[in-house]
């Protein structure tokens, strides 16, 4: 197997009714790569909390603006040697995120809102973010800590 496998891509509109598709697709490739009950879900929340940040905060809550999501395989450092694990691109061409004010608030402070980056970072193994010529890019990696199953089985 090649160092990183596109399993899947998708191109969106920044459409809140789309979440539900892209959960249950996603669910469903979690699940097929071998990830526990728990992970899936986790997977699945960080990633809906993410493209709803999208939505809500790049493109001001325009349903018509394009998000790009990829899929892959790949191999992830962990304690020292390389595990598989997902990646999970999102590509946005919305407003600029400012990483330094991204800080989720504390879970004491009880209110609505506000939550999902804390969701996005507890859940992932790996959180990047960078912008580069006009888009917003967020990388989530989350190792897959048990078997794959094998092929033909």
């Amino acid at each position: 197997m090649s160092r990183s496998s596109l399993l899947l891509r998708m191109e969106l509109r920044s459409n809140p009714e789309m979440l539900g598709v892209v959960r249950n697709a996603l669910g469903q490739l979690a699940a097929t790569l071998g990830f526990s009950e728990l992970d899936c879900r986790a997977v699945v929340r960080a990633v809906d909390e993410a493209l709803t940040n999208i939505i809500r905060h790049a493109y001001h809550g325009d349903a018509e603006r394009p998000i790009e999501a990829s899929f892959r395989r790949i191999h992830a450092p962990r304690d020292g040697e390389s595990a598989d694990a997902l990646e999970i691109v999102l590509e946005d061409y919305g407003v600029t995120a400012e990483p330094e004010k991204m800080c989720g608030r504390a879970l004491e402070d009880v209110r609505p809102g506000g939550l999902g980056l804390h969701f996005i970072r507890e859940c992932m193994d790996t959180v990047e973010f960078s912008r580069s010529n006009g888009r917003n890019q967020l990388r989530l990696v989350k190792i897959l800590h048990v078997q794959a199953p094998q092929k033909g089985s």
